[in-house]
Order: C-alpha cells, then sequence, then structure tokens
C-alpha cells in the first residue's frame, strides 16, 4: 500500500454493532457526507458485499467508483479500487478493537488515495485526513444513535 493517512475513535458500542453499520452500504448516503449513492454489485456466500459501487461527492474529489471489499474478520474489512473515473488507486481498512470487555470499540481507518490529475502529497493527505475524520465522526454518530440489539 502506498502512504496511507490512518486516524481512530473510540465508540460506545460492541464491535458487531458498529461492524454492521459499516457493512450496511444502502444506508451510507444516510450518514457519510460524502457518499451520495451505495449499490452492492456482488456478494460473498455469507451476504457481504464484494463489490460496491459509490458515488463520492468530497469536494475537491467527485467520482462514480467501485470498490472490491475483503472481509478479513468479524473486525476487519478493507477495500481497493477495481474501477474510477477520477482515481488511480484508492485502498483503505476499517480495524475494529473491543474496548471495556466489548462494550466499546476502538475504531482505526487507514486510507490512502492516489488521484489521476496530479496533486500535492500535502493536498492528498489532507484529504484523506478530512475524509477519514468525517467518516469516523459519522460512524461513530450513526452507531451511538442507533437502538442496540
Amino acid at each position: 500500500m502506498a502512504e496511507h493517512t490512518s486516524s481512530s475513535i473510540t465508540i460506545e458500542a460492541a464491535p458487531a454493532d458498529v461492524m454492521s453499520v459499516i457493512a450496511d452500504f444502502a444506508r451510507y448516503p444516510e450518514w457519510t457526507g460524502e457518499v451520495k449513492e451505495a449499490e452492492v454489485l456482488a456478494t460473498d456466500d455469507r451476504g457481504r458485499a464484494e463489490q460496491v459501487r459509490l458515488v463520492l461527492d468530497a469536494g475537491a474529489i467527485k467520482d462514480d467508483h467501485v470498490l472490491a471489499y475483503t472481509w478479513k474478520s468479524d473486525h476487519e474489512v478493507s477495500w481497493s479500487l477495481v474501477k474510477s473515473q477520477m482515481l488511480r488507486s484508492l485502498d483503505g481498512t476499517y480495524a475494529l478493537a473491543p474496548l471495556d470487555g466489548g462494550a466499546r470499540t476502538e475504531v482505526t481507518y487507514r486510507l490512502a488515495v492516489d488521484v489521476k490529475i496530479p496533486l500535492l502529497g500535502m493536498i492528498k493527505r489532507k484529504a484523506e485526513k478530512v475524509i477519514i475524520d468525517r467518516a469516523l465522526a459519522g460512524l461513530k454518530k450513526r452507531v451511538e444513535s442507533a437502538p442496540q440489539g
């Protein structure tokens, strides 16, 4: 993976509750500011998304792209770019670590983006940081406001 940007947040919910929100792509437009549309194109034998088409509007980065997802465990999912109009590559990971016996979860989001148009490394890292911070804040708000099952 290329240079990446990483950030973490603690969510007041069990890892399974956090992962269920992460895996519910159809609802991304409801809680992520950047994702305007999400469509699962293929699923694995457990019903988890393997390919997802996302329409993204993140200010400087507007794109319609397809990501391939790899579910490494019940606590980790990663993705990479299949096709895009604007991006050369996009690699990311959500890693969940249970805290307090699983009552809370530390979520770490790693992201590396390479765009087809030239961008200074500093600007690219700033864009990655904004995307990560917004996603983690949105995820925390979504999970913590959902009825826990």
